[in-house]
């Protein structure tokens, strides 16, 4: 099992009085601020949107929103404000993580079904709270979780203690357990001699699935997740699950009470039936189309390539090991997919199904979007505003900007040029907390 290293309580404590927003939906009235400022001066500010970052710019935090951002003479400093120098950093967005399981571990250590079936519900509770502080660590300071691999509304209890203060961690975007067709999940039942608990939520039929919806969002769910196809039948193979009008259903469900869904898909035509049911964004898309990525950049459906988790499951189950060896046939059909996308205009995602492999790994999924066609600079938009704008978070997150939250990282270097610097972090704000500070 790989390490997780929690940060210090006692930095939280240092600075600002006002809890971590978490559910931003959800947040309440924030009283009157009374907490000291924090001009905080790095080398240079990226803001989410430019072309290269601002050099000479600082950065002013009251409470747990940016109250200023722009050149150093030009920005009034409040009088008593406490000074951070940054030095050799560039002051980004927090970055926000699309697709993340933060009740999982990597499948090289424990597979998965071993994780649902045997470990008790207090180890992976605790393991989810590492998870989560590492995630924080490493720059991430949203994520939208998609699924809890059979911990049911546990994700919503996290956010709670994130919310709270209790534990550090991102932001927390929940969606329980994700909804499967019956049958179709796993742990497979005819691999047991007892009926397995399934890692997901089983339904059939329009009825049932609108009750299913309304009754996770009842718990908590801030997104809704179903899987729109997946390997089932008798031979095992991929294809879709549900109905078009099983699809439709749900997701007019969820729209009706606000909730955005995102489809586990990874054929053609469970994609086509998912993005024609109006969900928000693909998970995966490992055989999608020209045609189906031209589908969703008409629909405004954004692609969540999952790459990272592509290329580990290549690792442990098909013995690749990278560079070393040509990569797989998976490896190749995800990489001719993401480039389709991406001549398709389609908007990514980033998103790395982390969980699979180690969390706080986040940027590894970064680094395999510039590997396989994006620019830095695209890419690290993905991450911040853009994920912002797919996640319907861009008033208070994914820029640098006056009224914004303050989820700030420092990382030495360049990331707008070379995205691997985001490994370097050296400071890092939660709604203006310090989690990490040089």
């Amino acid at each position: 099992m790989s390490r997780m290293h929690s940060p210090s309580f006692g930095v939280f404590a240092t600075l600002l009085a006002t809890l971590p927003v978490g559910h931003v939906a959800a947040q309440q009235p924030v009283a009157t601020d009374t907490s000291r400022p924090v001009v905080l001066v790095p080398a240079a500010v990226w803001d989410g949107v430019a072309e290269s970052p601002a050099r000479g710019w600082v950065v002013v935090v009251r409470g747990s929103r940016i109250a200023a951002a722009g050149p150093a003479g030009r920005v009034e400093v409040p009088a008593g404000a406490e000074r951070v120098e940054l030095a050799g950093t560039t002051l980004i967005p927090g970055l926000i993580e699309g697709h993340s399981h933060l009740f999982l571990h990597p499948y090289d250590e424990t597979l998965w079904d071993d994780q649902v079936l045997k470990e008790p519900a207090g180890v992976r509770m605790a393991r989810a709270v590492a998870h989560a502080a590492a995630t924080l660590r490493a720059g991430v300071t949203t994520v939208r979780d998609l699924g809890t691999e059979g911990m049911a509304d546990y994700d919503v209890q996290l956010r709670r203690a994130v919310d709270e203060g209790i534990v550090p961690g991102p932001r927390i975007l929940a969606t329980t357990r994700a909804i499967v067709a019956t049958g179709s999940y796993a742990p497979r039942r005819p691999n047991y001699a007892f009926d397995p608990p399934q890692g997901a939520e089983e339904a059939s039929g329009a009825e049932q699935i609108r009750g299913v919806v309304r009754d996770q969002i009842g718990r908590g769910a801030d997104w809704i997740k179903v899987y729109a196809d997946y390997g089932w039948g008798p031979d095992g193979k991929a294809k879709p699950t549900f109905s078009q009008e099983e699809l439709n259903a749900l997701v007019a469900t969820a729209r009706g009470a606000g909730a955005p869904v995102a489809a586990h898909a990874t054929t053609a035509e469970g994609m086509r039936r998912a993005v024609l049911a109006g969900v928000a964004t693909i998970e995966h898309g490992d055989a999608g189309t020209p045609e189906v990525f031209r589908l969703m950049r008409q629909r405004g459906v954004g692609y969540c390539p999952t790459l990272a988790a592509g290329e580990a499951y290549a690792t442990y189950f098909e013995g690749w090991v990278k560079g070393k060896a040509p990569p797989p046939a998976s490896v190749v059909e995800k990489q001719r997919s993401f480039r389709a996308a991406l001549e398709a205009g389609v908007p990514i995602c980033f998103g790395g199904d982390v969980g699979v492999f180690r969390h706080g790994d986040n940027v590894r999924e970064l680094e395999l979007m510039v590997e396989y066609g994006m620019t830095p600079l695209a890419a690290l938009r993905a991450a911040t505003s853009g994920n912002a704008r797919l996640f319907h978070l861009e008033k208070d997150v994914g820029r640098i900007a006056p009224g914004m939250l303050a989820d700030l990282v420092g990382v030495e270097g360049d990331p707008t040029r070379d995205i691997t610097v985001l490994r370097r972090v050296r400071a890092v704000l939660s709604s203006g907390r310090r989690v990490l500070m040089p």
